[in-house]
């Protein structure tokens, strides 16, 4: 993790002279299987910054997937036209399936509520940039815990760190699942379970999440959950806290807290550029 940071580090500096011809010649797939704006376009823009071509498929109904094609099948033929693989899909589990049989540099941009690696790096490398350390890190994570892959790919890097501790503030229905929680036990981590947002104020970053519509069968229940945490200006406005979302939002941070200093969140945007563009430096030996 600590080398990734000093890479994206460098690839700022690349990124804010234009880019360069790093991958001149080269060929990268981005295979987006489940809806995105932000992974998408910061991978095809870090590919592009790198000097790179890229290909693309979108969405499940548009591929040979959604004539009965397996995974692996997919995979070994994109690995005959291109020298590097992004792939979402809304199935977990499906990146480990894609990554078994790749005999190309593979990243996993996202797998149904599985994990979110690239995200949880780009969240690492902004709160190293907005809080200038990882160790002694306080951080609030709010909202959708059960399905947020985003903050189970946090969690996990972010607890490789010295003296870091989480509020979790969620309804019992979308609480941190098991798989995060034992993780905190078995490294000794200190995290406390709270369902209200004023109980989490008192950190070093508060981290806000949408309800995701798509991860829900039942859509009324869906509804009673989808505004249940609200960020305010009020809330962050006088405090040393730094204000992150995955982004998109659908109404859990108002408008008004955008023009605080502390609100993070479009510049965690631009950190995925550089952020990505280190993993595929460091990923195809050019790092």
């Amino acid at each position: 993790m600590d080398a990734i940071l000093k890479v994206t580090e460098d690839m700022e500096k690349v990124y804010s002279a234009g880019g360069n011809e790093m991958f001149k010649g080269k060929v990268f797939a981005n295979l987006f299987y489940e809806p995105s704006t932000r992974t998408r376009l910061s991978f095809d823009a870090a590919m592009k910054h790198l000097g790179a071509s890229v290909i693309t498929a979108d969405g499940l109904q548009f591929s040979s997937l959604y004539k009965g094609e397996t995974i692996e099948d997919t995979i070994t033929v994109i690995c005959q036209y291109s020298d590097a693989i992004v792939m979402r899909h809304p199935e977990q589990g499906s990146a480990d399936t894609a990554a078994a049989v790749a005999t190309v540099p593979f990243i996993n941009a996202g797998d149904g509520p599985g994990q979110h690696p690239t995200q949880a790096i780009l969240d690492m490398y902004t709160i190293f940039k907005e809080r200038g350390t990882l160790d002694g890190i306080h951080i609030t994570m709010v909202g959708d815990l059960k399905y947020g892959r985003t903050v189970h790919s946090l969690s996990f890097l972010l607890g490789l760190y010295k003296d870091v501790s989480f509020t979790l503030v969620s309804p019992p229905e979308l609480k941190m699942p098991e798989k995060v929680t034992s993780f905190f036990d078995e490294k000794g981590i200190a995290y406390t379970e709270v369902e209200s947002i004023e109980e989490g104020l008192d950190s070093d970053v508060i981290y806000m999440t949408r309800v995701q519509k798509e991860r829900f069968e039942d859509e009324a229940e869906y509804e009673r959950l989808k505004l249940k945490y609200i960020l305010k200006a009020d809330h962050v406005r006088d405090r040393d806290i730094t204000v992150m979302h995955p982004l998109p939002r659908v109404g859990e941070i108002d408008t008004d807290v955008d023009a605080l200093p502390n609100a993070a969140y479009f510049r965690q945007v631009r950190n995925g550029v550089v952020v990505r563009m280190a993993l595929l430096a460091m990923l195809l030996g050019k790092a």
